[in-house]
Order: structure tokens, then C-alpha cells, then sequence
């Protein structure tokens, strides 16, 4: 017996030695593909993307200030009060596929600003949360040119747009933020996919949009489906609870993460900015 006692020792530490480099090749592996979970492009419609905006919309080129020039699509206001939303898509598609998205809102006169992020629809660079934060301070610099003041201007993000949305309205005055299918950070997301494999270090691009909601004193519309496995609605509640007054929640019993159009989203969302 004494003979076995090193060899199964042996054989132990083989394993936990085993175990640990695998542990350690995952956690490197997760660090360097972080950013294709995160950013989801979508690439193969970006020729057709880039051509030209849709009839009533003009594209425009917005500099950010780290010198990366990415393309928006603009629709002017046509209501008296000039209002305007600037709209930040999530992580996967481009501002192409948010045109239907913008259509309920535009028949009412607002105005829409498509916001194009770097590396998506065919614009350059490669999408970083700072660089996401660049393109919507310049995207909201060309509002302010186009004269669009701060009561007029409506802070709409979409998912991964919500944490943009968000961001933008710690630094800018703004008539309102609408939040649609936002996470608490990217962090609370990972911990809850990877479990025992996340750590604050681990992450290259936080959006916390936990730390931002409690700073923000804009009126604040928090829409969020009951049934969201994209983005589970618990992080929705948890936002709307931690978010200051005033402040009104929509979590709809029968919506998912990308169906909140058909399930009373625009109705509410015209419902809150007519009372603003």
C-alpha cells in the first residue's frame, strides 16, 4: 500500500495541475474573444448599407475625437417643438436594420438620429466601449449643430445601445432617456453566462450601466420584456430600482428581447415624451 501512496499522489497533482492549465486556457481564451461576444457586426450587408439612406433620411459623417469618421442617418424633426431621438442600436446588426424601429416615432414628427458606431454598416475601426462613447459624443455634437437644443434632444438605446444611451447621459443635458433591454454591466451578464469563469479584471469593456442609472436626474422610460433571454429582465428591474425619480417602467408579460415593437412599445413611448 505504502508503494501506491506516491503514484496515486502523483497521479493528484497531475490532475489538479491538468485542471488548472485548463482553467487558466479558458480565461485567455475568453480575454481574446471578448470583443466578438460582445460586438456582433454584422458585416455582409455593408456595402449595401453604406450606399445610402433610406428616402426622408440623409447620411451624414460625424469625426469622433480620436479621428475616426463613422455615418449616421438623419431625419429632421418636422413637429413644432423640434424634437429629436437619438438612437443607439445594440450589439448586433447596424443602424439599417433600426429603420423600422424609428418609423412610429417619425410619423409623429420627431426626428431621428440612426447613430452609426465604428466597425458597424460598413464604417471603420473596430468597436471598443470607448470607442462606442466617442461616436455618441460626436453624434450629439452634430445634433447640437443642427440647433437641436437640450429640451429637444431624446437619449433612446437599445441593448448595448442603452449602456451608449446611458453613458451620454452622464456627460449631456438631455429632455429624456429611454432605455430599451438594457443589462446592469457586462460584467453582471458574463458572471451570470460563464459563472466561474469571470473576473472585473477579465473585462475589457465594463458598461456598467449600474454605477451610471443612479447619477442620472433625466425623466427615465425603462422598457424591458418579462421573457428576455437575451438580456434577462431581472437586470431591467434591477436598473428601474436603482434609477432616481422621476422615472416610469414598462416590462411587458409577453415580450423577448426583440419583439418589443410589437408588444406596445411605441404607444408607450409616445405616451411618455407627450407628457414631457
Amino acid at each position: 500500500m505504502s508503494r501506491l501512496l506516491p503514484g496515486v499522489a502523483k497521479m493528484v497533482w497531475g490532475l489538479v495541475i491538468g485542471l488548472a492549465i485548463a482553467y487558466v486556457a479558458v480565461l485567455v481564451l475568453l480575454f481574446t474573444v471578448q470583443r466578438r461576444i460582445i460586438f456582433n457586426p454584422g458585416m455582409s450587408q455593408a456595402d449595401l448599407v453604406a450606399s445610402a439612406a433610406p428616402a426622408g433620411m440623409h447620411a451624414v459623417d460625424l469625426m469622433a475625437a480620436d479621428g475616426i469618421t463613422v455615418t449616421s442617418w438623419y431625419l429632421p424633426p418636422t413637429r413644432a417643438d423640434g424634437r429629436v431621438i437619438a438612437y443607439f442600436h445594440g450589439n448586433a446588426g447596424h443602424r439599417g436594420d433600426r429603420v423600422a424601429r424609428i418609423l412610429p416615432y417619425a410619423a409623429e414628427g420627431y426626428g431621428a438620429l440612426l447613430v452609426g458606431y465604428r466597425g458597424y454598416g460598413g464604417n471603420p475601426g473596430e468597436p471598443t466601449e470607448d470607442g462606442l462613447y466617442a461616436d455618441g459624443r460626436a453624434a450629439l455634437d452634430f445634433l447640437q449643430k443642427q440647433g437641436v437644443e437640450d429640451d429637444q434632444l431624446i437619449l433612446f438605446g437599445e441593448s448595448l445601445g442603452a449602456a451608449v444611451a446611458t453613458q451620454m447621459a452622464t456627460e449631456r443635458p438631455a429632455l429624456a432617456l429611454i432605455l430599451e433591454a438594457p443589462f446592469a454591466s457586462i460584467l453582471h451578464s458574463a458572471r451570470q453566462r460563464y459563472k466561474f469563469f469571470i473576473f472585473d479584471w477579465l473585462v475589457r469593456d465594463k458598461f456598467d450601466n449600474l454605477a451610471k442609472i443612479v447619477k442620472i436626474e433625466k425623466p427615465l422610460l425603462l422598457i424591458h420584456g418579462d421573457l428576455d433571454r437575451t438580456t434577462p429582465a431581472h437586470f431591467g428591474h434591477r436598473l428601474f430600482a436603482a434609477a432616481k425619480e422621476p422615472k416610469q417602467g414598462f416590462f411587458p408579460t409577453a415580450a423577448g428581447h426583440n419583439d418589443l415593437m410589437h408588444h406596445g412599445m411605441p404607444a408607450r413611448v409616445l405616451a411618455f415624451l407627450a407628457n414631457l
